[in-house]
């Protein structure tokens, strides 16, 4: 059996992951689903200093304190920075690396830095007005997909609806603080990359034609797995991913 632990996206807490932490521990795995600072139930800690090097130190800390190892880090939009530079910094505690519709950043690279000039004028102007210079309050569903494009299938009104009560605003000292990593054993790490808005031949069309920052997707210690749905699999395709999860460490 193995040791999962599972980071969300922006906005989410550690209760987007309930589906799937359930079917992972019915098969006997452990399951650590993670609340980042300043968001989910953890709300309350949320200020203008909490940052990527915040989240990344709640993720390490879990695995420090809980004493595991050979763990599966997995690691959902914006989560996947998070995993990548715990990786960087705890590599010898992993086994591998799920990037679920997600993807990691080279040294220097900030989240962002990925988007496009309309995007992130948008986010920054979202900040500064909807929240208070340092909060990324959780955008319409509208201009989720037609400003961010984030794709938004699979999503009914049920699953619209969780987020939206559940949401909290993003501390966007995650988004804008570039990543910074040192220690090259987390590139040999084994890494899954689960793409559900993107189609692997989109994706090796970025690696090939793309912004430098895609290429970290390249290398032999990559992995692809389409699974075809919307930006949000934990709750379009919970079953699935849990499935998904439970084979990888079958072998």
């Amino acid at each position: 059996m193995a040791t999962f632990v599972l980071v969300p996206g922006f906005w989410l807490g550690g209760w987007c992951w309930q589906r799937i932490a359930r079917q992972l521990r019915y098969w006997g795995h452990d399951v650590y689903p993670v609340t980042l600072t300043g968001l989910g139930e953890r709300a309350h800690l949320a200020n203008p200093e909490v940052d990527q090097q915040t989240h990344i130190t709640d993720v390490m800390n879990l695995i420090k304190f809980e004493e595991l190892r050979d763990v599966v880090l997995v690691g959902h939009s914006g989560g996947g920075v998070v995993v990548t530079g715990v990786a960087d910094r705890i590599p010898d505690r992993l086994s591998q690396l799920v990037y679920l519709d997600s993807m990691p950043l080279p040294d220097g690279v900030a989240q962002i830095d990925t988007y496009s000039p309309k995007a992130r004028a948008f986010i920054e102007r979202a900040v500064a007005e909807r929240g208070d210079g340092w909060r990324w309050p959780l955008p319409s569903w509208d201009e989720l997909e037609n400003v961010i494009g984030a794709s938004l299938v699979g999503l009914g009104d049920s699953e619209r609806a969780m987020i939206t009560a559940k949401a909290v605003a993003q501390p966007f000292g995650m988004v804008r603080q570039p990543l910074r990593l040192k220690n090259p054993a987390w590139g040999r790490l084994p890494k899954l990359g689960v793409l559900c808005s993107l189609s692997l031949a989109e994706v090796q069309e970025m690696i090939a034609s793309g912004p430098p920052w895609v290429r970290e997707l390249s290398g032999p210690q990559w992995r692809f797995f389409e699974l075809p749905t919307g930006h949000w699999p934990m709750f379009s395709r919970p079953d699935d991913v849990a499935r998904l999860l439970d084979k990888l460490t079958a072998g």
